[in-house]
């Protein structure tokens, strides 16, 4: 039988972690010490009750454990302290949650929920840059005018080549909208072709659980290899020696998470030449120390985790739209499925 205080059921019917309106309307708002002034009164508005902040360093205690009633969250970090039947529902600022589900077991019943406000339309003009930077050889003729050389380099078009979008969620769909816009051939990578569907930006899904073979022929065809995928049990290493050994000159764009991708398989295919290139905003341990051998993989940029920086207003916007939505007794777009990890 629950304790003191604890958190009776969510609604039956409105998928697990769903809580109940009359539970939320008793909820302590609890905010990690990071966030904005201006961000938590907005929260507060939004809520409709005051904030109390999570003791710093992500400590929680006293108060906060002994007084009654559920508790929700919003911030980056859940403390143990607050691993408990009690949690109602945790808010992150930010899209990826593995750091959250990896600290520690995630408490039954609780909805988690996340962020991603316009992440999608900034990591979508991250791979496009990239993209038209290197058809119009800008970083070649960034190292020759270091040199004061004067000499004509060839440029490619984007439009009728391939790009490979690892990932057909929010994200994965955008960099495929904006690519496809400029007449990229857009094919997704999901674990299932029903993951993905051509309306979200792909000209084709395929499921890499379902057709290898036809992943393998595309990841031969491609011209750019974008990973969007998120941290899970069997997205880890995802991009081992097995996968690159199949690639044929595609550059490699990273804005996922860095442990999908095996490090020395990677420097193994940028050394062999079926990598051309690679562009990575996440690496496996971050941030990478200035001896760390990633620094000196070749033809190689790391952009420091900045593709999808999330600002004030989408934690906002994100808030109040899964505030709405359980209000209302539903299951928000943005939850996550905890046993899944996205």
């Amino acid at each position: 039988m629950p304790g003191p205080g604890a958190v009776p059921e969510a609604v039956p019917g409105e998928g697990p972690g769903v809580p109940a309106p009359e539970l939320l309307a008793r909820a302590r708002l609890l905010v990690a010490p990071g966030l904005s002034a201006s961000l938590v009164r907005e929260l507060e508005r939004i809520a409709g009750r005051g904030a109390e902040q999570v003791g710093a360093g992500g400590a929680a205690g006293g108060p906060l454990l002994t007084a009654d009633g559920p508790l929700l969250c919003v911030g980056a970090v859940l403390p143990d302290a607050l691993r408990t039947e009690r949690l109602l529902w945790f808010h992150s600022v930010n899209a990826g949650t593995d750091p959250l589900l990896a600290a520690g077991p995630w408490p039954a019943g609780a909805l988690l929920t996340r962020t991603v406000g316009r992440m999608g339309e900034r990591i979508a003009q991250y791979v496009l840059g990239w993209v038209l930077a290197e058809c119009q050889a800008v970083p070649e003729y960034v190292a020759q005018h270091a040199r004061a050389e004067w000499r004509r380099l060839p440029t490619e078009l984007v439009a009728g080549q391939t790009a490979l979008v690892y990932g057909t969620g929010r994200i994965g769909g955008a960099v495929a909208g904006l690519l496809r816009s400029c007449g990229v051939r857009t094919v997704g990578v999901g674990r299932t072709a029903r993951t993905g569907a051509p309306s979200a930006g792909f000209d084709r899904v395929i499921g890499a659980e379902e057709d290898p073979e036809a992943e393998a022929e595309e990841l031969a065809r491609a011209r750019w290899v974008v990973a969007a995928l998120p941290l899970t049990g069997a997205t880890e290493g995802f991009f081992g020696a097995g996968r690159f050994a199949a690639v044929r000159g595609a550059t490699f764009v990273n804005v996922g998470r860095g442990a999908t991708v095996d490090p020395v398989a990677l420097e193994g295919a940028l050394r062999g030449g079926g990598v051309r290139r690679a562009v990575l905003d996440v690496l496996p341990e971050e941030p990478a120390a200035p001896g760390d051998p990633v620094w000196r993989l070749p033809r190689t940029v790391i952009t420091s985790h900045s593709a999808g920086i999330t600002a004030d207003e989408d934690v906002a916007q994100d808030f109040a739209a899964c505030w709405e939505a359980v209000a209302a007794g539903r299951r928000p777009e943005l939850a996550v499925d905890t046993g899944r990890g996205y």
